[in-house]
């Protein structure tokens, strides 16, 4: 027999079930108490934090039946011709009762004549119609719509309050849980009752499992709180290697690299939380808020701002592929750089001595070893990278383009496999370059921040990059960097290791190689 899905078993029937958004639920049942009714409310907010279940119970204490009641579904019905429709129909009056309530959701998919067409019913409406509208993106909702309706937010809620509701839950239909398993999914549903309670429900295999944290985890495929605690201390200490050795070990162990990332996030901001302001307002136990503000206390904000960014980015640009953390691996190699410095064995306060090239030697045996594991290396000769380091890179762009575009990029695939031949890290960074153009002999690659820059801009992955791409190509050519997609970022010939145009980069200057304007 099939069973009923939870989060459907446990939909709220009452205002009083909807939890965290007392704010709304008060107004509407106060509007209902003194007959106050309007013709037209919108319920924003983030995804399974009850704006649908609100406009259905509202429905009910207005007194429509299932026949009165027409929910409509804006991202299958979003043209101008489905909205005329609904007017048509909106002239009938209700079965029973002194309403009939039209629940029009996502309705921020609606194309522009639709909403013009809607514009017009909100404006004139028959006494009997009610509309609700929702939306996730109120944003793409025209101000037209939003000046002829009652608008309420709805809130992400609060952790304690998903877990109290998932217990509450747990205990009902007998699922022996433990409470630091509930806030855990409670974490991961990111403030949203439903997709929390569908957690639970898919964690709940066998109703008479005793569920713990360490079980949550595994089908979760989060890391464990040790694991996420480790790596934010390396991170704090500057401790690249162990925390090189903490990612490796998370991901292998089964840990997924973007929950991974997310739990680090989640953690250093709780930091930043507890050094800027205080630990109270961080949703933990107290032993977490104690740990939180003493590791608030081993960096400075700078240090665990550059931090919190590096692992957000990274989290944003998980895609997978052949080596899923080198995205996190990234991270934290850019949160710890700047403070170990660039050059090698150089120590620095809280933190162990640091060898530069050392992390990237490991990084490539990690690399090589699940490659060669896979059986994925090519088999291509490696020949001897003989061309000499070419020149800073400068492009003109009156300079007809020495190959075609869609060559480069149809063979970018293969260009990665014959560079993985001498350097699988070169390889792995070229996995996330966007080929943006060409100019002359010089290609145009763009990366997604400025540590990409530097190690694509070194000596010795310059001179295999040039190398690889002439003899596929047979036509002398090189390359340059800049961060996005156009030619406004750092390009090549800027020295970034240069400490004052370093720090002029970090306030946002715009630096570029130096042109005298007579070659222009």
């Amino acid at each position: 027999m099939t069973r009923q899905a939870l989060y459907l078993k446990w939909r709220p029937h009452t205002f009083d079930d909807v939890i965290g958004q007392e704010h709304i639920t008060r107004t509407l049942r106060n509007s209902m108490d003194s007959g106050r009714i309007r013709h037209a409310y919108l319920f924003s907010g983030p995804r399974g934090t009850g704006k649908t279940t609100t406009a259905r119970l509202l429905a009910h204490a207005l007194g429509c039946n299932n026949l009165d009641l027409i929910e409509i579904d804006a991202a299958s019905h979003t043209g101008v011709d489905d909205v005329r429709d609904l007017r048509d129909k909106i002239a009938f009056m209700p079965t029973e009762g002194q309403y009939k309530t039209y629940i029009i959701d996502e309705v921020h998919r609606f194309s522009g004549s639709a909403f013009d067409a809607l514009l017009k019913t909100l404006e004139e409406p028959p006494e009997h119609a009610i509309f609700v509208l929702a939306t996730t993106e109120i944003d793409k909702v025209p101000d037209t719509i939003k000046s002829r309706c009652l608008m309420f937010e709805f809130r992400r809620v609060a952790m304690t309050e998903v877990a109290d509701r998932l217990q509450s839950i747990a205990e009902s239909e007998g699922i022996n849980v433990d409470r630091d398993a509930l806030e855990l999914i409670a974490r991961q549903g990111t403030g949203s009752v439903r997709d929390s309670i569908s957690l639970l429900d898919q964690i709940v295999a066998d109703p008479e499992e005793h569920i713990t944290l360490a079980i949550t985890e595994r089908i979760l495929g989060t890391a464990k709180s040790e694991t996420v605690l480790g790596l934010a201390e390396a991170v704090l200490k500057a401790d690249t290697v162990n925390g090189l050795h903490i990612i490796n070990r998370a991901v292998d162990s089964g840990s997924d690299p973007k929950q991974f990332g997310q739990q680090v996030v989640e953690h250093l901001r709780g930091v930043l939380l507890a050094q800027t302001s205080s630990a109270d307002l961080i949703e933990a136990s107290d032993e977490m808020r104690q740990i939180y503000t003493e590791q608030a206390a081993m960096v400075n904000k700078s240090t665990l701002l550059r931090a919190v960014r590096a692992f957000s980015e990274a989290v944003a640009d998980q895609r997978g592929g052949w080596h899923p953390q080198l995205a996190l691996e990234l991270a934290l190699v850019e949160s710890t750089h700047e403070r170990a410095g660039q050059s090698s064995d150089v120590p620095f306060a809280g933190g162990p001595t640091v060898d530069i090239a050392s992390i990237e030697e490991h990084i490539e045996r990690i690399v090589e070893t699940r490659l060669a594991l896979a059986g994925s290396v090519p088999a291509v000769a490696a020949a001897p990278v003989t061309q000499a380091d070419a020149p800073p890179a400068t492009v003109d762009s009156s300079s007809p383009a020495a190959i075609p575009l869609s060559e480069i990029q149809s063979r970018w695939g293969e260009t990665i496999r014959a560079v993985k031949v001498k350097s699988v890290i070169l390889g792995a960074l070229l996995e996330h370059v966007n080929i943006v153009g060409i100019n002359g002999n010089v290609i145009t690659l763009g990366v997604q921040n400025d540590v990409f820059v530097e190690r694509l801009s070194s000596a010795d992955h310059r001179s295999l990059l040039n190398y690889v791409l002439n003899t596929l190509h047979k036509t002398p050519l090189q390359y340059r960097v800049i961060v996005g997609t156009e030619d406004t970022a750092v390009g090549e010939g800027v020295d970034v290791d240069n400490p004052l145009i370093a720090e002029a980069r970090k306030l946002g200057a715009d630096i570029h190689p130096h042109h005298d304007k007579r070659d222009q």
